[in-house]
């Protein structure tokens, strides 16, 4: 005791001593494997494009709606059940700590390791865009945020497994509902001249990082037993993703559109589901289809 000061003995706890609760737990007994899962999935990253740089895209039509679907299923199963363990165990959105809601805090343990584990599945949507040489698609806000993701919710899952860290993963799961139907959709071409709320999407997500920023500005100014350095931690974090989204939302949508009314301007613009084709002859236009197989 005289060379750990008391006062430092909850910064030593909250740091090496791990939730009781989820001892023993899948991927979460050690770090190694999330960590491993990472650095393969950013070397995939990197060496994937080059690897497919000569070859042929794969459809991956088929195995895209089954991916899509599950994810779907998934993220409406978590958000039901974090809706409704949140109700059981009475949780305060103001600030919840993580042992005072009995046998609902289990129930919210549970659901959050699957969504821990989801974002380990989620790596597919990054090898999907690399297998299809969709390489347009993996910008740093998709690696970053999927990167990133795994990591986090491991510490997560680990220190503060409950409690307050329901309500981000709550929202999010929600908007996976959304997102991974409509990616789902998609995939069959019959279908994607009738799905136009992809932008919306974005638009909830950018809401989404809002009102966590929001939900956990409350359990700093009205503490409970929550540790506040995670409550600052996701602010931050928040902010991060409010910043790529931003700029993702701004370079994908406002750009376009205003490309679009140029082009319109000068009589020369074709439209295929709300968006501009970016080819200028009828002939173009099949010789695009003919390289791409979905």
């Amino acid at each position: 005791v005289e060379f750990f000061p008391l006062q430092n003995l909850s910064v030593y706890m909250f740091l090496f001593i791990s939730d009781p609760r989820v001892k023993g737990w899948l991927l979460l007994e050690n770090y190694t494997p999330t960590f491993i899962f990472s650095v393969l999935y950013l070397l995939i990253v990197w060496l994937g494009p080059k690897y497919m740089r000569n070859k042929q895209p794969f459809s991956c039509r088929g195995i895209l709606v089954i991916y899509n679907l599950g994810l779907t299923l998934l993220s409406l199963y978590m958000f039901y059940e974090l809706v409704t363990g949140v109700w059981e165990g009475g949780y305060n959105f103001f600030c919840q700590d993580t042992h005072s809601g009995g046998e609902a805090d289990m129930k919210i343990i549970r659901v959050l390791w699957w969504y821990y584990f989801s974002k380990l599945i989620e790596f597919m949507d990054t090898f999907f865009f690399i297998l299809r040489k969709n390489n347009h698609q993996i910008t740093v806000l998709h690696v970053y945020h999927h990167a990133t993701m795994l990591n986090i919710w491991w510490f997560v899952m680990n220190w503060v497994p409950c409690g307050h860290s329901y309500f981000g993963a709550t929202l999010n799961s929600f908007i996976h509902v959304l997102m991974y139907s409509y990616y789902g959709l998609s995939a069959v071409p019959a279908m994607r001249p009738y799905l136009w709320w992809k932008k919306y999407i974005t638009q909830g997500q950018l809401t989404q990082f809002v009102l966590t920023i929001f939900q956990t500005s409350c359990g700093v100014v009205w503490p409970c037993a929550f540790p506040q350095g995670w409550l600052y931690f996701q602010i931050s974090y928040m902010i991060s993703l409010i910043i790529l989204f931003t700029n993702f939302y701004i370079q994908t949508y406002n750009k376009k559109a205003s490309s679009r009314r140029k082009e319109y301007q000068n009589g020369s613009t074709a439209t295929v589901n709300g968006y501009t084709n970016s080819f200028s002859s009828l002939e173009n236009n099949v010789k695009q289809r003919k390289q791409r197989k979905d």
